[in-house]
């Protein structure tokens, strides 16, 4: 599998420049976890709102399962938006994507004569406004991380109900109360004839995660007290730790 980095990134919408990031190690820490990862492949990046590391982009899969799925044929494109898992190879990288379609779908026929795709992943994102800010020149911006893997996508009707059955275990794994598809009983098999899985292999990956690593100490600290998403904040201070030092004055 050839799985490549995207690193052309233009100045964000208030005009920042961009920086180098610093320097990759040899892991990288996920919600309190150190996940290893080679420096020279995986956590190499040129660009400030790369991933840090693959599990980046695996714990957005994670968090944020819906995706639409994007392809294109004779037709024109074909759009939708389906729950997704990931499966990783034995360096941790995502290596396929799957999950389930309605064969009624016309993006399935599309698929099955052009199989070619991009599967889009939007996690946590945000407006960040000026008035979060101390400093007054500061011009308002939007966070957010991304992830766009570019597959072939195999459907695989055999695999169906395998396939669903780990889409609604991982859904219900933290409920009190977890639902299984046996509860449906003589319904079910109606349902499952309706659908088809898939895999879909992954061919390249892009990942992009802006989440305030371009703001100075102080503008950090403001935006962090300040915003109401709790999401976006606990993206945004994972991505930014260890904590950057204070400061009274505004970098330049």
């Amino acid at each position: 599998m050839q799985w490549k980095r995207e690193n052309e990134f233009a100045n964000d919408s208030s005009g920042r420049h961009r920086q180098a990031s610093p320097s990759a190690s040899k892991s990288c820490v996920i919600d309190g976890a150190t996940t290893g990862c080679e420096p020279a492949e995986s956590c190499s990046a040129t660009m400030i709102f790369d991933s840090r590391c693959e599990a980046d982009i695996l714990r957005l899969v994670d968090e944020y399962p819906l995706a639409w799925v994007v392809s294109a044929g004779a037709s024109g494109f074909g759009a939708s938006p389906l729950p997704i898992l990931a499966e990783t190879d034995s360096n941790g990288r995502i290596a396929s994507l799957v999950g389930h379609v309605a064969i009624a779908n016309p993006q399935v026929t599309q698929l099955r004569t052009s199989p070619l795709a991009a599967i889009l992943f939007m996690g946590p994102h945000g407006y960040i406004a000026p008035e979060l800010v101390s400093k007054p020149d500061w011009a308002p911006t939007w966070n957010y991380a991304t992830a766009r893997f570019d597959v072939e996508v195999e459907f695989l009707p055999q695999e169906t109900e395998r396939l669903l059955e780990r889409l609604v275990c991982k859904m219900e794994r933290d409920r009190r109360k977890p639902w299984n598809i046996g509860q449906m009983g003589p319904r079910y098999p109606l349902v499952a004839k309706r659908i088809v899985g898939f895999r879909a292999h992954v061919r390249a990956v892009h990942g992009r995660f802006k989440l305030g690593q371009d703001e100075s100490p102080r503008t950090l600290s403001d935006i962090l007290s300040g915003l109401e998403d709790a999401s976006l904040t606990r993206w945004m201070k994972n991505f930014n730790s260890p904590p950057l030092a204070d400061s009274s004055k505004e970098s330049t």
